[in-house]
């Protein structure tokens, strides 16, 4: 199904620390993909269905300057052919050693209105990449081009990145602690309820600030609910 925009704003104000709680209700530990980092502090946050891109190791009779040439060539389909509004998902076996990709086909992917990209290894041009109001998120800069170490395979197959299982649609969402996989069955409901859970964070938030001990609203005892019914009334929320 795909993703809703009332789910797809509700997704854009909560955080990935927030999601993988509601997650676990559903008993799903392992959907935040480890090791990476967002390129762009300033980037927006970053919502979207999963378009994948796998890779393989390189071997030197396929993998030379000149399969680029080849317009069939995985890598470049995959910025050509990612949908807008998705964001990339490239399995690059945690390997930062060469580049995924880099700055113009970041660039490329930024201009056709996609909604990011995603490796479990490295990105080079970064100082250009970090420049671009784009999401991205990488392990490691890397200069050398992805021909030696990285063969490109896959299209839009199911993956693995940062050893989370990423399925082509499942939603992904990121923020400035990381990225979080959801499967997509699920991200309705999972939007629905991260956001109502932000907001209730929110008011303990509040309260805490204020001085308030922890214990009896986080979590809540009858008549922290009733405060808190009453509390969002009165900021509408």
């Amino acid at each position: 199904m795909p993703l809703s925009a009332s789910a797809r704003d509700q997704l854009k104000a909560v955080s990935t620390a927030t999601l993988t709680t509601v997650l676990l209700k559903r008993g799903l530990r392992n959907v935040f993909i480890r090791g990476i980092h967002k390129i762009n502090p300033e980037a927006p946050r970053m919502v979207g269905e999963a378009f994948t891109l796998r890779y393989i190791p390189a071997r030197e009779d396929l993998d030379h300057v000149g399969a680029f040439n080849d317009r069939s060539h995985p890598q470049r389909r995959a910025i050509e052919e990612c949908p807008e509004g998705a964001v990339l998902v490239m399995d690059s076996r945690k390997d930062a050693s060469a580049a995924s990709a880099g700055g113009i086909l970041v660039t490329r992917l930024w201009k056709r209105g996609v909604a990011g990209v995603v490796t479990d290894g490295g990105f080079r041009d970064t100082p250009d990449i970090a420049k671009l109001p784009f999401p991205a998120y990488h392990a490691a800069p890397s200069a050398p081009t992805n021909l030696i170490r990285h063969h490109a395979l896959d299209i839009n197959q199911p993956i693995g990145c940062g050893d989370v299982a990423v399925y082509p649609g499942d939603v992904i969402v990121g923020d400035d602690e990381g990225v979080v996989v959801i499967p997509s069955a699920i991200a309705q409901e999972v939007a629905q309820e991260a956001f109502e859970q932000t907001v209730f964070e929110d008011f303990v938030e509040e309260q805490v600030r204020a001085g308030r001990s922890i214990f009896g609203i986080y979590p809540p005892n009858a008549e922290a609910e009733a405060e808190y019914a009453a509390w969002r009334k009165e900021k509408g929320r």
